[in-house]
């Protein structure tokens, strides 16, 4: 991968998002936090959820 194709990827990313603006933020009397860093945890909830959910793949060959 060229350098030129990443920054050609970062400046289709900048032109879809806004990242010049004032971020959003929710407060919950004295916590406050941002609204990018709640969807990362959130994300981050799912993903270890799901990890510990679902089940590992299983060799048949290795069960007989």
């Amino acid at each position: 991968m060229s350098h030129t194709s990443v920054a050609g990827g970062m400046n289709l990313l900048a032109a879809l998002v806004h990242l010049g603006g004032t971020g959003k933020y929710i407060s919950w009397g004295v916590v406050q936090i941002s609204l990018a860093n709640l969807i990362v945890i959130a994300v981050m909830i799912v993903m270890l959820v799901a990890a510990i959910v679902l089940p590992f793949p299983r060799h048949e060959a290795r069960r007989k």
